[in-house]
């Protein structure tokens, strides 16, 4: 019996309920890892419904067509001679769990619940789902009868459960599980478990993925054993982005890396690995087989008649430990959100973005950060991605057309607006102008003076009273309530351009309106985007860091020394800095607890100036 085994894992682009485009990028990766000889396929959390289904969990139908899902992933050839791991909600005694079904040669194997439910910062996994608090134990889960059909099964295992295959054993974890105090793996390695597999859907969080290697290292560093952590990636229709970072690992040591930040819908990792590096290394490893090993309770196991491992492999090179590669902070800042910008704009179907551009910080990080997913696609593009070349022709619509420069693309698919006002400056003007020119935005300015008086006029024939400016002598309510007649004007005149720029140009399609903001600001105000959701200090870093990395196109200095927001007449004593001197060893000491998990935030009243 040979003792080298070829494992997958891989991270997918999964969209909320598309249960169809889901089917097929499953089958694609289990094909892909067929064909790089692996035996055992992981694929994300939640992959067959996608994870961002929240309410919709509620509905019969999503669960009626994940068995569908199921039911022709099982038909399928692919999916023969290859043990698949795939997860989907379950009902069970009419409660509903978040499981893995795993299945081999038409016949569903093992469904193991998730037992610790995410249920803090941006998860709400306790709304939809039901822990299973029965450690070491399961029941008879009857099949549905679509899912009879195709098995010949009645009844499968349902629970917490090992599977033992002719030549190792294998355990399950779910996301969550790894980031307890009291994870499965630590007792499935004492029971024998060789094998971990880990099924994730987590969002990016600036500096995560060095937790993330951390937990997988240490755990088999402590307990030894083989680790694959499987991963979602995109944006599947909310406000988060999933990065990816699937990855393998044994003995302490990672053995295949997956990219954090990628427009592929695929990846698939592959590694050969010894079973007997495994066994010798916990060998060594007297304090666990004398004191804890011994001692702990045996899980239930699945017999599995299939072998990870062929009789013959010894000529089977085995796969080599690499060093991680992370990303710099601010790499992972220009990344993150322009991946999900891309993903969110092809599947909207729109034509492009909005960006009411001010000249200051933030709606200067917004434009950098559109920029950045250009250059991303010509990227994807050049290396011959054709999901991403057909997305952007549909976006575009010029089938012929081929991204090659990164500021042609963003003239196409980036609108930026200025949007002007008696109180505006003839700097913020230029800096805005000046962006646009470097990125390649098509670029509006207009005035909104009109439109202003317009409404300040309304209402003083309503009430015989005009307001002033506080400069002028007017009330702080008077100030607030100008300044907030321009900013509601702004936001107005965004979404009429969004729908009718295009159409003015002679083109199809709308744009989706992009805001910015920081975690500085405090002041409210609904838009489509808004996307920088960091310090105003960390913008203006980012902002300097473009023009310093090597072969990079330098972007103009669009976040200067001072400038008003353009909503009340300037005076000296009114005017407010932009951002403070920070030199750029200062950038990590702010990065600290920042986070760009979530691109929704509060908006300010300049970013539709």
């Amino acid at each position: 019996m040979g003792r080298k085994v070829t494992v997958a894992t891989c991270a997918l682009n999964q969209w909320a309920l598309d249960f169809e485009g889901n089917l097929q990028r499953i089958l694609k990766s289990i094909e892909i890892a067929k064909r790089k000889g692996a035996r055992y396929r992981l694929g994300p959390e939640l992959e067959i419904c996608g994870y961002g289904c929240w309410d919709h969990y509620y509905e019969s139908d999503t669960l009626l067509h994940s068995l569908q899902v199921l039911a022709a992933l099982l038909e399928s050839p692919v999916t023969q001679d290859i043990i698949c791991d795939v997860g989907m909600p379950v009902m069970h005694r009419n409660v509903r769990y978040n499981c893995r079904v795993i299945f081999l040669n038409r016949r569903v194997l093992l469904i193991r619940p998730k037992m610790a439910l995410a249920n803090e910062g941006n998860y709400r996994e306790l709304r939809w789902f039901t822990p299973w608090s029965r450690s070491r134990q399961t029941e008879e889960y009857f099949l549905p009868r679509m899912i009879q059909d195709v098995t010949k099964q009645e009844t499968v295992p349902f629970g917490d459960a090992v599977l033992a295959t002719r030549d190792t054993c294998i355990g399950s974890e779910i996301c969550e599980e790894l980031w307890t105090p009291h994870s499965p793996h630590v007792h499935m390695g004492l029971d024998g478990v060789e094998i971990f597999t880990n099924a994730s859907g987590s969002h990016h969080v600036l500096r995560k993925a060095h937790a993330r290697v951390d937990l997988v290292t240490m755990a088999t560093t402590k307990n030894g054993g083989i680790y694959l952590l499987a991963n979602q990636k995109g944006c599947d229709g909310d406000r988060l982005y999933y990065d990816g970072c699937a990855l393998i690992a044994m003995n302490g040591h990672i053995f295949a890396q997956g990219s954090q930040f990628s427009l592929n819908d695929v990846e698939v990792l592959t590694a050969t690995l010894d079973l007997e590096d495994v066994r010798s290394y916990r060998a060594e490893i007297s304090s666990r087989n004398l004191a804890q090993a011994s001692k702990v309770s045996p899980y239930p196991r699945v017999k599995v008649d299939f072998a990870l491992s062929c009789h013959e492999d010894l000529l089977e090179p085995p796969s080599e430990p690499i060093e991680w590669k992370y990303h710099s902070p601010a790499e992972e800042i220009s990344l993150g959100p322009a991946c999900w910008l891309w993903d969110f704009l092809r599947r909207s179907r729109q034509a492009g973005f909005l960006l009411p551009l001010s000249g200051g910080v933030d709606s200067a990080a917004t434009a950098c950060l559109v920029y950045s997913m250009c250059h991303q696609v010509c990227e994807a593009v050049k290396h011959g991605n054709q999901e991403v070349l057909a997305d952007v022709r549909t976006i575009v619509d010029q089938l012929s057309y081929t991204p090659q420069d990164p500021r042609d693309l963003c003239g196409r698919v980036l609108t930026t607006c200025y949007m002007a006002s008696e109180n505006s400056s003839q700097e913020t003007c230029d800096r805005a102008r000046e962006l646009a020119q470097q990125i390649g935005s098509h670029h509006i300015g207009l005035h909104i003076d009109p439109a202003v008086k317009a409404v300040v006029d309304i209402f003083s024939l309503v009430t015989g009273k005009r307001p002033l400016f506080a400069v002028h002598g007017g009330s702080s309510r008077e100030n607030l309530a100008l300044q907030n007649v321009q900013a509601r004007l702004r936001m107005v005149v965004a979404y009429l351009f969004a729908q009718l720029s295009l159409w003015a140009r002679g083109a199809r399609g709308g744009l989706l309106v992009l805001g910015s903001a920081n975690v500085d600001e405090r002041t409210s105000l609904l838009q489509t985007f808004t996307v920088t959701r960091v310090w105003k200090r960390v913008n203006t870093i980012f902002l300097w860091l473009p023009t310093h990395r090597p072969g990079s196109d330098q972007l103009p200095p669009a976040w200067g020394s001072s400038f008003t927001l353009g909503m009340e007449p300037v005076s000296p004593p009114h005017l407010t800095r932009c951002h403070p001197s920070l030199s750029p060893g200062q950038f990590y000491r702010v990065l600290g607890p920042c986070s760009v998990s979530s691109f929704h935030s509060q908006a300010d009243s300049s970013s539709l100036m």
